[in-house]
């Protein structure tokens, strides 16, 4: 068994073959580029067993040689995963049930009859491959690039094949990050967090495809920076599954849902005060501000606009062909990787990054609380706009931490608050503005009467 180490990056056609002569894999390229032919097919059960388990199981063609291997999923984001691999070479292209004992079978999987497994799918592709190694400080990194074109074939369905992938072979999980964010300085490379094995069973089965990340379980005496770690991860990591899933089908819904991950993940950015200096957040809120600024008013005007709908994933294609997308997403996780935002802080800063996440909370969301002045907006509900951020702020620390906060009524406040955000971010048009405004000011006294926020107000 080995650990797997890659990241895969989508591209067109163009965009690989600009990879092949890119001046930084030419420098570094200490092989040449070759070709091979790889025929793979993968095996479940009929009820999908395996998969369930999060498990691929594989036989691979590589010209003479095959090799059966089998996967166990393991941590995934931005394209980056982490994944326990086994393999044997075997003498014919036939499953050896057998290599599968209790040494790499998943306990869960322990009952299953593996006379049930039977062919499901196959990825054929034709990969260029090549060597890149560099000395990055005193250490050196290996790293196989591989271009890989072809096609996931599940019956009578099929999907493209055209993506960059990286594997690790020497040096850390950081120099992928970094090689990757060079070349998608200028190429259009998405991140991609979907295997070739799940693009066979999304063929098989739209619906299989997790949008979700694992839920991040917060507790109340954990670090700040922590906390923000690992709900900035998984936003970015829920990010890309929604830009992927997107662009496959077009669901209105995913749109709605990326720039919500978007815009949460700017709020808790925000929120964090000293804990994270301006200088040290500055290019993460300019790159998260750009793409806010473009698909937020487009999402809005969606919503009551059915050719604005059907207009959006041809707009969205465009988007992921230029390399703001590709870029963003692998600067930002260089950027979590690091823990970036530590760097300047000092002295009260630091204190507050290492603050236990539940006092820290309880005393932001009653400074926001305050802060938003919500009688002020009952007497000038045409301004309540202006504080979308401070809405935002609140919302998403209710969203992703309630369980570390001791308050009566939260769940019922976060769904009144997401109301009230709705309302302010309808813009005040001619026809309906009455409607509006009054419907804003019944909502912020629906918040005032709230248990929970009169809580907050006394934090």
């Amino acid at each position: 068994m080995h650990k797997e180490t890659e990241l895969k990056l989508r591209a067109s056609r163009e965009t690989l073959a600009a990879l092949r002569e890119h001046p930084l894999l030419k420098k570094r390229n200490k092989s040449g580029w070759q070709t091979r032919e790889l025929l793979n097919q993968y095996f479940d059960t009929p009820e999908r067993d395996l998969s369930a388990a999060r498990v691929a199981l594989r036989l691979r063609r590589d010209g003479e040689v095959i090799i059966q291997t089998l996967k166990c999923r393991g941590q995934s984001v931005a394209g980056l995963s982490e994944r326990n691999e086994h393999e044997w070479h075997l003498d014919k292209v036939k499953l050896d049930l057998k290599k599968l004992d209790a040494t790499c079978w998943p306990e869960q999987l322990a009952e299953l009859d593996k006379k049930t497994i039977k062919p499901l799918f196959t990825t054929d592709f034709t990969r260029e491959y090549a060597e890149i190694a560099w000395g990055r400080g005193k250490a050196k990194v290996v790293i196989e690039a591989a271009l890989d074109q072809g096609f996931v074939i599940a019956g009578k369905r099929k999907e493209e094949i055209c993506e960059l992938e990286l594997e690790l072979r020497e040096g850390t999980p950081e120099a992928l990050l970094e090689l990757a964010a060079e070349l998608a300085a200028s190429l259009p490379l998405m991140p991609c967090d979907i295997s070739k094995a799940e693009r066979g069973y999304r063929l098989l089965d739209p619906d299989s495809y997790e949008l979700g990340l694992p839920v991040t379980e917060l507790q109340a005496e954990m670090q700040l920076d922590d906390a923000y770690a690992a709900l900035a991860w998984q936003l970015l990591g829920s990010s890309q599954r929604l830009a992927e899933q997107y662009r496959h089908n077009g669901h209105w819904r995913l749109l709605q849902d990326w720039v919500r991950c978007l815009a949460e993940l700017r709020a808790l950015t925000a929120s964090l005060g000293q804990a994270a200096p301006r200088p040290t957040t500055r290019a993460l809120r300019a790159s998260l501000d750009a793409l806010l600024e473009d698909w937020r008013p487009l999402v809005l005007a969606g919503n009551d606009d059915e050719d604005i709908r059907r207009a959006a994933p041809e707009q969205f294609a465009e988007e992921l062909e230029d390399p703001r997308w590709g870029q963003f997403s692998l600067e930002t996780a260089r950027w979590l990787s690091a823990r970036a935002w530590t760097a300047e802080r000092k002295g009260r800063g630091e204190r507050q990054g290492k603050a236990q996440l539940a006092s820290w909370l309880q005393h932001l969301l009653g400074e926001e609380s305050r802060a938003l002045k919500l009688p002020l907006y009952v007497q000038r509900p045409e301004d309540l706009a202006e504080q979308l951020p401070r809405i935002e702020c609140v919302q998403t620390w209710l969203h992703h931490a309630r369980q570390v906060l001791d308050l009566p009524q939260q769940d019922r406040l976060y769904g009144e608050l997401n109301k009230l955000h709705e309302l302010a971010e309808q813009p005040l048009v001619e026809e309906g503005k009455e409607e509006l405004l009054e419907a804003r000011i019944e909502q912020a006294r629906a918040i005032e009467q709230n248990r929970a926020w009169k809580h907050l107000l006394k934090a």
